[in-house]
Parts: C-alpha cells; structure tokens; sequence
C-alpha cells in the first residue's frame, strides 16, 4: 500500500477531497518525524511506539573484498507494534491455519507454525529443553 492508497481510502471515507486528505495526511507524517527528531519517541495508543535509539560504531567487512571497514555510530528510528496492531496480526496467522486445515483435512501434513497465542504457551527461553 502506498501512501496513495492511503490518500485514496480515506478519502472515500471521510467524504473530504483527495487534495485535502493527501495534505491531513502528509501533515501527519511531518508531524511524526519532527517528534522523533526533537523528543526521539512517540507512542500512538492502540498503534505502536517509534523510537530513535543510538546504533553503536563497529567493525564490519566489505563482502566483495573481505576488507574490514568501520561503521560509525549513528541513530536509527525503531518501532514496537502495540497489542492491538500485534492481534489483528496474530488473527491472520490462525485464519492462515484454518484454512490450511480445512483445504486439507486428510492430509496428513502438519499445518504452518505460528506465533503462539498465550505467551505461556512459546518458548520458555532455554533453547536445551
């Protein structure tokens, strides 16, 4: 999806023209970048949080030449999704499940991995059980 896209959908849905939702749009993204620049976080309830956290320098090699180079430090912008944006993910990756299992119910292949749905029930953190 693009930001047209974006533009577009909005649009036909607020009932504004495609001129004033690309600016209300645009604005929006300016204002986004230009809280991560002055405050480096911003949090959007039921969305996700942005973050500018500092990358360390280090070592690294060119892979054409095997020749070690050094990479500078420098900010990257980072983002978490929120629990929200998280279910409506998860709840694609068990549509997915469902249905691989009813194309193929006598099948015997195992259906795709996903995420686990109660974090009780992922891994417990050692990898040796």
């Amino acid at each position: 999806m693009t930001k047209k896209d974006i533009v577009r959908t909005i649009s036909e849905e607020v009932g504004l023209t495609q001129q004033q939702t690309k600016e209300v749009v645009q604005r929006t993204f300016d204002a986004i970048i230009e809280s991560l620049v002055r405050d480096q976080r911003i949090e959007l309830r039921n969305f996700g949080v942005f973050e500018v956290k500092p990358r360390a320098a280090r070592k690294a090699r060119n892979p054409r030449t095997g020749e070690q180079v050094d990479v500078p430090r420098k900010h990257v912008v980072t983002f978490k999704p929120g629990k929200y944006m998280e279910a409506k993910v998860r709840a694609l990756d068990e549509a997915e499940i469902r249905r691989f299992l009813d194309s193929n119910h006598n099948e015997t292949q195992p259906p795709p991995t996903h995420r686990p749905t109660n974090p009780t029930d992922g891994p417990s953190g050692r990898w040796d059980l």
